[in-house]
């Protein structure tokens, strides 16, 4: 089936393998299924592509280089009390492009090369960068503190200060969510959606990014094909893909010995 495949690990090669954050956040979710792909080349299956959401975010964008282009600090900063502005840099439309660029640092005991594309850096009146990342979502009651935020966003926003500290920057160890709203109570739609926006501060940690690459680094040089589901070096529950997977494969497996009966 055409466009299962992935680029795979080979533990035998000198060359540094290339990995994006999302590969290292499927890691901590299950060191199977990030097995299956980067060892064996067999990827998840793909997940529909959330458009409103790139909408909203190419938006942001747009928005803040304005503010970037002009050195000026933007209203959403100013209501949050932030004394900063958009970063300027040559190299931002290189680290925003996710899918072939990105910001990258080859972590050299692991011999992995790890890239992210950002949402957007900006540059706080001492000289740090502050990393920040658009969401948006609709719900009743809309995310206001780093409490509401998922966990992969949390490991996400840490990956890319860390990328910022290897290449040599004074990192913010508060980076920000810009999180846009989507408000379904009005009273008509009137081809217009409107959004409450908000700041979401969250000083996390980046310790643990290099000491998971050592252990992807390891996993993937294993011959042995981990165990389903998170275990015990992240914790939490069975993944459903594993799950599905076994489940799948055991009906079919019941189904063949039966028929095999007859």
């Amino acid at each position: 089936m055409a466009g299962w495949k992935s680029k795979t690990f080979d533990p035998s090669s000198k060359e540094p393998f290339t990995i994006s954050r999302s590969k290292v956040d499927m890691f901590t979710e299950c060191p199977r299924c990030s097995y299956l792909d980067l060892r064996l080349g067999v990827k998840r299956p793909s997940m529909p592509g959330f458009t409103l959401n790139m909408a909203v975010d190419e938006l942001f964008k747009r928005e803040f280089d304005v503010h970037r282009a002009n050195g000026t600090t933007h209203p959403l900063m100013k209501a949050y009390g932030l004394n900063a502005v958009p970063m300027k840099d040559d190299r931002m439309d290189e680290w925003r492009d996710a899918l072939k660029r990105g910001i990258k640092f080859h972590h050299t005991e692991s011999n992995f090369i790890l890239r992210g594309g950002i949402d957007d850096a900006w540059m706080s009146a001492d000289g740090e960068v502050i990393v920040v990342d658009y969401k948006a979502t609709s719900k009743k009651v809309g995310p206001t503190t780093e409490d509401d935020l998922y966990d992969s966003y949390k490991k996400q926003m840490a990956v890319y200060q860390w990328l910022f500290r290897q290449n040599g920057f004074k990192v913010s160890p508060t980076g920000y969510f810009v999180y846009a709203n989507g408000e379904s109570d009005k009273e008509a739609f009137d081809a217009k959606l409107e959004f409450s926006i908000v700041l979401i501060p969250y000083a996390g940690s980046d310790s643990w990014v290099a000491p998971t690459l050592m252990k992807m680094r390891e996993t993937l040089s294993s011959d042995e094909i981990p165990d389903y589901g998170r275990g015990t070096a992240f914790g939490g529950k069975d993944c459903e893909y594993c799950t599905y997977r076994d489940g799948a494969g055991n009906a079919f497996k019941q189904l063949v010995a039966e028929r095999k009966k007859k």
